[in-house]
């Protein structure tokens, strides 16, 4: 089995689990005052991880509830068992599996599991497809929507930042698109499947489990992705990430974003 076939079965095997949940009373296991996991999260990355093991046991596997597992390697397996916990708690049909393969410094392979649409978005480090039932089909980006997913869980206090609610304030930004918040890394998805026009959101995403597959898929299918200055996500002295159906779209984007700190939303709200 390849990587990329590895990766949409360890994502199908957590998604099935999650699925198996959905609507079911859970436990809930509280991380911070706002963040919680449930049992759903936790087997399901049980059943990825040990579906991971099995295929390739030299690998280490970096898992959002379990940690860092197997021995080092340049070989990494990213896990995040089910990006939407709250959205499940509460039987909205917005959640993702991810799965992603870090070799190197390069994600070789990623897929990413709708459980409720039983869809399954992945790449193989070269193009990207979605699964369903009925076969592949491959992912064409698209601005014809106009609507941008905002991440609004990515606040931060520190003067300078990006402000999400400054954007989706913006005139430019409310004549031109539709604002989004979908809270879940699905939405990287629907940019690459053409779905969505764009999302933005703030932070870093060095070996985040959350937003590897994301990146990895919406790269593959064509994407503009890059972070909030237009650099390469991650680089030195940058933050955040901006992915866009054309370069048209994210450089517009990029540009409301640039307007969108606590100095200048400050003058335009």
């Amino acid at each position: 089995m390849s990587d990329a076939e590895l990766a949409v079965a360890a994502a199908e095997a957590g998604a099935a689990v999650v699925r198996a949940h959905y609507g079911a009373e859970v436990e809930r296991y509280a991380k911070s005052p706002t963040d919680f996991a449930t049992t759903a999260d936790i087997e399901a990355e049980r059943a990825i991880v040990a579906f991971l093991r099995e295929a390739r046991p030299d690998d280490a596997v970096l898992g959002e509830e379990s940690g860092l597992t197997g021995a080092a390697a340049r070989r990494t397996w990213l896990v995040d068992p089910l990006c939407g916990t709250l959205n499940f708690a509460v039987t909205t049909p917005l959640i993702a599996t991810n799965v992603a393969l870090r070799v190197g410094d390069r994600i070789e392979a990623a897929a990413s599991a709708d459980p409720i649409a039983r869809e399954v978005f992945w790449t193989d480090g070269v193009g990207a497809w979605c699964r369903t039932p009925v076969g592949d089909a491959p992912l064409y980006p698209s601005p014809d929507s106009a609507l941008v997913e905002v991440n609004l869980d990515a606040v931060h206090p520190d003067p300078g930042r990006f402000r999400p609610a400054v954007l989706l304030g913006h005139p430019d930004f409310r004549a031109r698109y539709g604002g989004r918040v979908l809270s879940t890394t699905l939405a990287l998805a629907w940019v690459a499947a053409g779905r969505r026009a764009a999302y933005v959101t703030d932070g870093r995403f060095t070996d985040n489990v959350h937003f590897a597959a994301g990146i990895a898929i919406c790269g593959a299918a064509g994407c503009v992705v890059t972070d909030l200055r237009g650099e390469a996500v991650d680089s030195p002295g940058g933050s955040g990430l901006l992915v866009a159906a054309d370069r048209e779209t994210h450089d517009h984007l990029l540009g409301l974003c640039a307007n969108s700190s606590e100095g200048i939303g400050k003058q335009q709200v």
